[in-house]
């Protein structure tokens, strides 16, 4: 049988992929986040379906999991929050089922990134302002960095940055990108992306890091900071243009 990675999306039940909910409804297993997958996403399982919480589990308990669902000729659901392609902790998950045989497809999902942007009604690619968006996140006690892909090697792009998992560090974030970005550098946090209890904040690099504290702001959020955030002049793109040639198909 097969172990199914499904991207639940970043909040919202309705945001999971139609082919992730037909998956899902097919699994006789599903292992799921409890504290970052929305709880009514476990109604589209079957009603006898076994639900396995992991929020408690550690690796090798999850590996187990899978493993036994497999020997019992159960197709399993791995639900994971937003697209597991990044932050997710799917790839050791691959490399043991590697290792024990199992075979697994990988569903994608709407990622953490694509729905702040949508809260904040903005494009991260603006043509001739911005055209990278540069994935990542800070150094933990738990896990560091690779070398170079510190915020201070990556703030000289002056690419849109957006990271995950540091709103904690957010004071740390904008001292690091300040010398790259300058003080007036559009800057954005949201928190619980396309959740009821969504959290916009709006500022500059200069202002974001005690808007966040007076927020209360601390997991499950998304920082941005780039010049597209702001970007209000600038020429269309040649995607629509009348200059452009078409051909008829």
């Amino acid at each position: 049988m097969t172990v199914y990675f499904i991207g639940a999306g970043p909040g919202a039940a309705d945001l999971i992929t139609v082919r992730g909910a037909r998956t899902l409804a097919a699994c006789r297993v599903c292992l799921y986040a409890g504290s970052l997958v929305p709880r009514e996403l476990l109604a589209e399982c079957p009603p006898d379906a076994k639900l396995v919480d992991t929020a408690q589990l550690n690796l090798d308990e999850i590996t187990a999991e899978l493993v036994r669902a497999h020997e019992e000729g159960h197709d399993v659901a791995r639900l994971h929050s937003g697209d597991p392609s990044v932050f997710s902790a799917v790839a050791e998950q691959m490399r043991r089922l590697d290792a024990a045989g199992v075979p697994y497809e990988v569903v994608p999902g709407v990622p953490a990134f694509a729905a702040a942007a949508a809260s904040l009604k903005r494009e991260l690619t603006v043509p001739a302002v911005g055209q990278t968006v540069i994935l990542t996140r800070v150094a933990q006690r738990a896990t560091a960095m690779p070398e170079g892909e510190d915020l201070a090697t990556l703030g000289r792009s002056g690419a849109l940055i957006v990271l995950h998992l540091a709103a904690r560090y957010v004071d740390r974030v904008a001292g690091e990108l300040l010398p790259h970005y300058g003080a007036d550098c559009p800057a954005a946090v949201v928190a619980y992306a396309s959740r009821p209890d969504e959290v916009i904040i709006r500022g500059t690099l200069d202002t974001i890091a005690g808007q966040v504290k007076e927020a209360g702001v601390v997991r499950t959020a998304v920082i941005m900071v780039g010049r597209t955030l702001g970007a209000r002049e600038f020429r269309d793109s040649h995607l629509y243009s009348p200059e452009r040639e078409r051909h008829a198909c």
